[in-house]
């Protein structure tokens, strides 16, 4: 006999949908999302979208104003540095270089703070206060202040601003990851799995870190919009990139005294790092927002 059926089933959304129904509800996280993908394929494509090399030099174009000016020329769309190098191909080519080294801080600062988070939530005694009393010392000092004081122990230069940034970010993954650890180990999932016989690695990398993921997005999100502001920060104290990389804190750095003369040489690239950090603090808010398991879709 056929079953008849009275009332119709409900499509039960997956979680993907779920996410992207209460991440479209956030119209600056939308905006942010955009905005970034842009900055993010100049990056990748800079050489096809930058038109001269960034660090050749027209001496006849020098600070030029930019090309809506009455005193601008249209090859050069945002004006000439000091030493006439076209500042829309250094800022093309410094999304690639400012985006990239903010990106490998990251990825040092989360695995790194990962692997010690997860071994101050599944451990108990000296080696949970050692690690935790590190993380308070790096957290009491900072963040700028730490990064400018390891580099200037080690010495300026790019890769010890990489590290040093590095450094002062892995705390905030450590605190995550420990506080959602302890928070999961309470949870039935987790004592099932113990009584399977799963040990601390297997128990973390299968059980624990898929369900913590959530808050380490988030956190991956603010780590890079600081990375990002720390790097300029420093190149722009000669620290970091040095001349005649044009990173975004670098080319800050050079232009500032003819901050009178050519104002655009410094506005430009302060606002290509305040757009880019917006953006990114956008989609953070935007994915904690649809991340949140107490959000209902």
């Amino acid at each position: 006999m056929m079953e008849v059926k009275i009332y119709k089933d409900a499509p039960v959304p997956g979680r993907l949908s779920q996410f992207w129904r209460k991440f479209r509800k956030h119209k600056g996280a939308l905006v942010g999302l955009i905005v970034l993908t842009l900055i993010v394929l100049m990056a990748i494509f800079s050489p096809l979208i930058a038109p001269f090399d960034p660090t050749e030099q027209f001496s006849d174009y020098l600070r030029y104003p930019p090309a809506w000016t009455a005193d601008g020329v249209n090859r050069h769309l945002l004006g000439t540095d000091d030493l006439g190098r076209d500042l829309f191909s250094r800022i093309v080519y410094g999304s690639r270089l400012s985006l990239g080294l903010s990106a490998l801080v990251v990825v040092i600062a989360a695995a790194v703070g990962i692997a010690l988070g997860a071994i101050a939530g599944l451990t108990r005694g000296g080696i949970e206060y050692s690690i935790l009393r590190v993380m308070d010392i790096i957290l009491a000092i900072p963040s700028l202040l730490l990064a400018i004081v390891i580099v200037a122990i080690i010495g300026p230069g790019l890769p010890n601003a990489i590290y040093a940034v590095a450094i002062v970010l892995i705390p905030h993954f450590v605190r995550i990851v420990r506080a959602s650890i302890r928070e999961e180990m309470a949870k039935d999932y987790v004592l099932a799995a113990k009584l399977d016989g799963a040990n601390s690695i297997r128990l973390f990398t299968h059980s624990i870190l898929p369900n913590i993921l959530p808050p380490l997005v988030v956190q991956v999100t603010l780590a890079f919009s600081t990375a990002l502001i720390d790097i300029a920060a420093l190149g722009f104290l000669g620290m970091g990139a040095q001349p005649p990389n044009p990173e975004w804190g670098t080319i800050l750095s050079q232009s500032r005294a003819f901050i009178q003369l050519a104002p655009w040489t410094v506005t430009i690239p302060g606002l290509a790092i305040l757009i880019t950090v917006l953006s990114i603090n956008l989609l953070g808010d935007g994915l904690r927002d649809a991340l949140n398991p107490k959000e209902h879709p």
